[in-house]
């Protein structure tokens, strides 16, 4: 028997009947040879931790736009600390510490430059749409490993689709991925919003802080104890009543005070010009796209609408700034 047996067979023996058991997944789109170490989704986990899209995270927005400090989150950032609060989930439910974690890594792969104001110039000016959710299920299914994808389960990639509000995920897995990831920015994103003088941490209303704590760490721990409490040994992952008030108010607050708050996001507009121009540009002059992009245009029946979005949402901050430098900016001023 392989340590991957002895894996599959420990989880039906140690999980809860409603954890999404490695052995019973629906598989991926191409039949691999099973590892004789890793179960399908610690497999999944690896790759996602390997692969460039993940790599670029740390160089991308998470809220605040090239912030003056060195302790501000970015896309990577957040994606640990979201993959860090489903595994405590997870763990303490007894269901798929490996799955969700997977999940949890996978969950922003398709995040623009610049954070959401990205995804929004994006979504403006391709007559396809654009939104990140739907773009990370692509990023490991058609962008990565030269268009080949990460060839990851089912359940992985449901859970990446479905991490969004509106969301709901086939496995209890995914459903913790869900919350974590909100649970997640709503609290660092308080904590850069007081480091950065936005709000103060008494600005912030007693009516939630009063039940869900006034401070980082408090929030965190009665946010997560309350999901393992109320979903401990049920078929769903939900909060208790007075908690989940207290939690949709919160970030309504953020986004109220925040998300729209001209001293953390009065450079958005110029991020979505650059955005919306690079587009614009490449839509032009197709051929400046990389060999692998241009192949899947003439040579997998993508549209260029939708091989420029891939190359453009790829791009860290610094790179789509130097590469509108590089088109726009006369050398002479752009030094």
């Amino acid at each position: 028997m392989t340590i991957r047996e002895q894996t599959e067979n420990w989880e039906k023996e140690y999980l809860s009947p409603y954890a999404a058991f490695s052995g019973n997944s629906r598989g991926r789109d191409r039949e691999e040879p099973p590892c004789d170490i890793r179960p399908v989704y610690q497999r999944d986990r690896d790759r996602i931790l390997h692969c460039k899209s993940f790599r670029r995270l740390k160089h991308k927005t998470q809220v605040f736009l090239t912030p003056k400090g060195d302790h501000y989150r970015t896309r990577l950032t957040h994606t640990l600390e979201v993959a860090q609060n489903a595994r405590t989930i997870a763990r303490a439910l007894r269901l798929n510490e490996d799955l969700a974690e997977a999940i949890a890594l996978g969950h922003d792969l398709g995040h623009t430059p610049f954070g959401h104001a990205g995804e929004r110039a994006l979504d403006q000016v391709s007559s396809e749409g654009f939104a990140h959710y739907r773009q990370s299920v692509r990023i490991v299914e058609r962008v990565e490993k030269d268009g080949r994808g990460l060839n990851l389960t089912w359940e992985v990639r449901d859970g990446i689709l479905n991490h969004q509000m509106s969301g709901r995920a086939a496995t209890l897995e995914g459903r913790i991925v869900r919350y974590s990831d909100k649970i997640a920015y709503i609290n660092h994103d308080v904590d850069d919003a007081i480091r950065g003088g936005i709000i103060r941490e008494i600005d912030l209303p007693r009516a939630f802080t009063d039940i869900l704590g006034h401070s980082t760490r408090e929030r965190l721990n009665t946010l997560i104890h309350d999901i393992v409490e109320q979903s401990q040994d049920k078929p769903d992952i939900m909060m208790s009543e007075d908690v989940e008030y207290a939690f949709v108010g919160m970030r309504k607050y953020m986004f109220d005070n925040v998300y729209t708050n001209p001293k953390a996001k009065g450079e958005e507009r110029k991020a979505e010009y650059i955005v919306k121009e690079l587009f614009g540009y490449y839509m032009e002059h197709p051929e400046l796209l990389p060999n692998e992009y241009v192949e899947r245009m003439w040579y997998a029946g993508e549209t260029q609408e939708r091989s420029v979005c891939d190359y453009i949402a790829g791009m860290t901050d610094q790179y789509a700034i130097s590469r509108f430098r590089e088109f726009f900016v006369p050398d002479a001023w752009g030094v």
